[in-house]
């Protein structure tokens, strides 16, 4: 008895039982998310689309940190993953201004689905979809979320207006679970309006206080 509780001692102190642990969590995160991918597969019809043009999400899904959009562009659909054209370039050096990555954070849309016709996001896509983003949010269970844009914000705060509360950390509460949220512009719209990007920096520097704080990265 007293050799199995060596050598469990030994294994935690060598960082090799946190290692085995953590591989274990990966996995099972892995095939939680993939029963996810096929859920939201059978959405597909709704929007007149094949599995291959599915943009599910990007990163790492060990991460603490989740990133939130709205819908995917066309670039996003022609590379399977969110955030991949020029919107997606202004993300990557948003990321590297406050030392992150995209191996470091984990990023998905509302909407897994681009819409018709570059159309806005609507009432009825929100109602399909949401069951199934507050199920990635428990998957991925972050520290932090970062909502980008108007429609993300209003997915979970119908009445909140993104000029009023963009930077300002809220409390996302699913299934008695809280989770730390701030929305902030979306990198489209700072495309659209750069003189908006000195209000956004200063979002990025509250978020990067919160993982300093929280010793995520």
């Amino acid at each position: 008895m007293q050799n199995i509780k060596n050598i469990f001692e030994f294994y935690q102190s060598s960082g090799v039982y946190n290692r085995v642990i953590l591989k274990e969590k990966n996995k099972k995160n892995l095939d939680t998310l993939e029963n996810l991918r096929k859920k939201t597969l059978r959405l597909k019809e709704f929007y007149n689309k094949e599995d291959n043009q599915l943009v599910f999400a990007d990163g790492n899904n060990s991460s603490k940190i989740m990133i939130i959009g709205d819908i995917p562009g066309v670039s996003d659909e022609i590379h399977g993953k969110p955030f991949s054209g020029e919107a997606g370039l202004l993300l990557d050096k948003m990321l590297e201004a406050i030392s992150l990555n995209r191996k470091k954070v984990y990023i998905t849309n509302i909407v897994n689905f681009r819409l018709p016709d570059n159309k806005k996001l609507e009432e009825n896509d929100i109602k399909r979809f949401r069951p199934l983003i507050d199920e990635h949010i428990k998957i991925i269970n972050p520290k932090l979320i970062l909502l980008f844009g108007t429609s993300t914000l209003q997915t979970f705060y119908e009445k909140y207006s993104i000029t009023k509360v963009r930077g300002k950390w809220l409390k996302l509460v699913i299934e008695n679970k809280s989770y730390n949220c701030m929305s902030s512009f979306h990198p489209s719209f700072l495309i659209r309006q750069p003189q908006q990007k000195k209000d956004s920096w200063q979002d990025l520097k509250k978020l990067r206080k919160k993982i300093i704080e929280n010793s995520l990265c």
